[in-house]
């Protein structure tokens, strides 16, 4: 597993973030490229947003650069981006990809969400 903490920061003190697992980290870089996104000013975005049965819904996608206010964080070549509002909920998150016989997808491990669905993209914060 792969943690890192925020690229602007240069406090010495590692700041509280996001965590992406090595399996999750290979599926973006391979996306990325599908995508035609370059890794040096692109990235993945996630997010919150709300909606879905829980209240709240989690949002992946790829942008091709950060937004003003995000934070960003590296992983090796792979950097996530994360907005103000989001953090609020997905500080602490783990992104992870898995493949099972039924489905194949991202899954967002958070213990910020007091309940979820089973759907697994919907929590309540």
């Amino acid at each position: 597993m792969t943690i890192a903490t925020e690229a602007a920061p240069k406090t010495g003190a590692p700041a509280k973030g996001v965590t992406v697992t090595d399996k999750a980290l290979a599926k973006i870089r391979t996306a990325i490229v599908k995508e035609g996104i370059s890794p040096e000013q692109g990235g993945l975005r996630l997010g919150v947003q709300g909606g879905g049965c829980s209240g709240l819904s989690y949002n992946i996608r790829f942008d091709t650069q950060p937004r003003e206010r995000d934070r960003v964080f590296q992983f090796g070549d792979v950097r996530v981006f994360v907005d103000p509002k989001s953090f609020i909920y997905l500080h602490g998150m783990t992104l992870d990809y898995q493949e099972t016989l039924m489905q194949q997808g991202f899954v967002f491990v958070n213990p910020n969400s007091s309940k979820s669905c089973g759907c697994g993209t919907s929590f309540s914060g």
